[in-house]
């Protein structure tokens, strides 16, 4: 037996799978069952990452350990494109943190 909230719940899930079609949104992430380790396509995340790689090596990572780029002087990159991939829930504290040690770096810098 479904109760008005089951109905409810049902229905949105409905509407938003309608605009997510409407709007060309993948309809697997509305998928609660998505989890790492399976193929997961490019689309497959509202987190995408990974396309800045930092680490020591110019021949391997963008950029560097202070998310400094190496062929550019001064351009820093702080979003979530230095993580060499994304993780398995929200990053958005992750990257604050990261950006304001990436802040303190710079400032290092300047002085």
């Amino acid at each position: 037996m479904q109760t008005a909230h089951t109905k409810a719940h049902l229905a949105l899930r409905e509407m938003l799978r309608q605009i997510c079609d409407k709007a060309d949104i993948h309809p697997h992430l509305m998928d609660r069952r998505l989890y790492l380790g399976k193929d997961t396509p490019t689309g497959g995340t509202a987190h995408q990452a990974g396309t800045l790689r930092f680490g020591e090596d110019p021949k391997t990572a963008v950029l560097d350990l202070d998310c400094r780029t190496h062929e550019v002087d001064n351009l820093y990159v702080t979003d979530a494109s230095f993580f060499p991939s994304v993780g398995a829930v929200n990053p958005t504290l992750t990257i604050i943190a990261n950006s304001l040690r990436v802040a303190d770096a710079i400032i290092a810098c300047l002085r």
